[in-house]
């Protein structure tokens, strides 16, 4: 199914779409670069606590360790949104079995 059928039948509500959640935070965190950032700003939290703004640093800190998190949470919905957007992404990830795409009554 290409990009267009797919945006179509989603909108009229024929398709299935299953989200692979775990490949979708995989798939997202990957293309934010989210461990790349996250390691940078657990160092500045630290640092800061360190010096002493304490609860600056520690605001930093839990904001490091939380932010991937929830990136990682909406992942799936996120993959939907963007397939939905972008061609390009849709094909990716349709490839990539992260998510698939059936008619509703095909099995």
């Amino acid at each position: 199914m290409n990009h267009a059928d797919f945006i179509a039948a989603y909108v009229a509500g024929n398709v299935k779409v299953d989200i692979d959640p775990k490949a979708a935070a995989r798939y997202v965190s990957a293309r934010l670069l989210v461990p790349l950032m996250t390691l940078p700003v657990l160092g500045i939290g630290v640092a800061l606590a360190l010096v002493g703004w304490i609860f600056t640093g520690l605001a930093i800190l839990a904001a490091g360790i939380v932010v991937p998190r929830l990136i990682k949470r909406s992942a799936p919905h996120f993959v939907l949104m963007q397939s939905l957007q972008d061609g390009a992404i849709y094909t990716e990830v349709t490839r990539g079995n992260i998510m698939r795409v059936t008619m509703i009554g095909e099995q």
